[in-house]
């Protein structure tokens, strides 16, 4: 079957739930989340199975089937399988917050639209025309405007949600505009002819590095990236728990994809390549400094994850930045894919454990984890594990994330950035150990009136303990062994 024929699957699966959505009862829509699960499922396994990869050629010149495609689009498909099982887990509270009756009247959609944004980030995982790659993006931020505000009774999510999609907005026109101007330059929106018309770039340097400008701007905004960055601490402490984990990993995979094919013409352009690695340099620094540091203070659980998810980024173009030489090890394509493909694991352990603490509690900060070590052991371990991966403890994935990530940068000899890096690694271990010492340090009683220790918290439904299992162990897994995973790697 065609590699195309995924993003057909995907959308027609939307289009049945959005069907099905409507016949089905106001009391349960759970069986929505499944469907779209087990239909997500069918699609991972035709990816790995049943895909021709069109021996490398692009379909039409503008949708690639190269093996970096068929990761990404890999990649999406997990990470849209498991925000849909902390939607489940969600429920209660996104009735709470949806329904005037505390129905399940609106969740049809919040288990349909990730289902269509997985089939834009998959659609943006091939595309190597401007044209289609500003087409998926929109198709996949759209999506989230809605998804960011589900949550239509909740103050925080409504200005979450107009706060991302004005600054959406935004950044959309820098990418249109850059768009433009780099079609004006050249000539062609497909990324290889664009490539082939930069090699002669020392006759419109200036304008060409004017155009990259801009849609670095524009792809700065999707990836987090400072200080393009300002969005994120209010949307993800405002969005619904899953939505939140749907954005800190499904977006970024994309966004970095699509930075790495946008990137590259730039880069074997001989006259523009030591600006735009510059640029990579002065944007790492800034994001790697501004994610970790200000994360320190932060008591909300979900905004210090934003926060976080600022400070990975850095780490992702201190890879990317360090282009143009030739490592022993992962190169940069190697390096990001590996990088984020961890992040998603334990970033998504991480939320899976926090979903279901938080659909039994009324509160997102770190407090609300004061004693999960006596009230549900099993919990308390997996976040500790996917904390301590965040913050890149050997014998974990994060831990080798990091490493080939200063591997990379020590080689290309950027000295300076990776000392800045040093800077944030030390931090990161600051404000991820605030969150284990909240875990077991914390016993959970009220030192003022003596109340008793909360009740014991349950671990969520079948799915969601499976899925905890899965991810912890692939956690620990590819920290000890990364071969399996860097095998997948082109």
């Amino acid at each position: 079957m065609p590699a195309f024929s995924l993003e057909i699957i995907v959308v027609v699966l939307g289009l049945v739930l959005l069907m099905a959505d409507a016949f089905l009862t106001r009391r349960s829509k759970d069986a929505l989340a499944k469907l779209a699960i087990i239909g997500l499922g069918v699609t991972f396994l035709c990816l790995l199975f049943l895909v021709d990869k069109h021996e490398g050629q692009p379909y039409w010149g503008i949708y690639a089937t190269d093996s970096w495609a068929l990761f990404y689009k890999g990649l999406a498909l997990l990470a849209t399988m498991l925000v849909l099982v902390m939607a489940v887990d969600f429920a209660p509270v996104l009735r709470k917050y949806t329904s005037q009756d505390n129905t399940a009247a609106g969740l049809g959609e919040f288990y349909c639209l990730p289902v269509f944004a997985c089939a834009g980030l998959m659609w943006m995982a091939s595309a190597i025309d401007l044209i289609t790659i500003f087409v998926a993006l929109e198709l996949v931020t759209m999506s989230f405007y809605v998804l960011v505000t589900y949550m239509r009774r909740n103050v925080g999510s409504l200005e979450a949600g107009v706060k991302y999609l004005i600054l959406g907005a935004l950044s959309t026109g820098f990418l249109v505009y850059g768009i433009t101007w780099i079609f004006g330059v050249t000539g062609e929106t497909n990324l290889a002819a664009i490539g082939a018309k930069l090699q002669n770039a020392a006759e419109f340097k200036t304008a060409a590095l004017f155009g990259f400008a801009l849609i670095m701007v524009g792809l700065s905004f999707k990836i987090a990236a400072v200080p393009f960055q300002i969005w994120v601490p209010d949307v993800y402490q405002g969005a619904p728990m899953p939505v939140t984990a749907f954005l800190s990993v499904g977006s970024k995979a994309a966004g970095f994809l699509v930075l790495l094919r946008v990137v590259q013409p730039f880069l074997d352009a001989e006259a523009l390549r030591p600006a735009v690695l510059g640029v990579l340099a002065i944007l790492t620094v800034a994001t790697l400094l501004y994610g970790n540091l200000a994360a320190l203070p932060q008591t909300n659980l979900k905004r210090l994850l934003g926060y976080s998810s600022i400070s990975h980024a850095g780490f992702l173009l201190l890879a990317l930045a360090s282009s143009g030489g030739s490592p022993s090890g992962p190169g940069p394509w190697q390096t990001v894919s590996f990088y984020l493909a961890v992040y998603l694991l334990m970033t998504l352990l991480c939320f899976l454990v926090l979903t279901v603490v938080r659909s039994q509690g009324d509160s997102e900060n770190i407090d609300a984890l004061a004693g999960l070590g006596k009230r549900n052991p099993f919990l308390a371990f997996a976040l500790l594990i996917a904390l301590a991966s965040l913050a890149g403890v050997p014998l974990t994935a994060g831990f080798l994330g990091k490493f080939f990530v200063f591997n990379l940068a020590v080689q290309a000899g950027l000295y300076w950035a990776v000392g800045f890096a040093i800077i944030a690694a030390a931090a990161a271990f600051y404000y991820y150990f605030k969150i284990i010492r909240a875990i077991y340090a914390t016993s959970g009683t009220d030192p003022v009136e003596g109340t008793p220790e909360p009740a014991p918290l349950h671990s969520g439904g079948l799915l969601t303990r499976l899925a905890i299992i899965v991810l912890l162990l692939a956690v620990l897994a590819f920290g000890l062994a990364p071969g399996p995973l860097l095998a997948l790697l082109p």
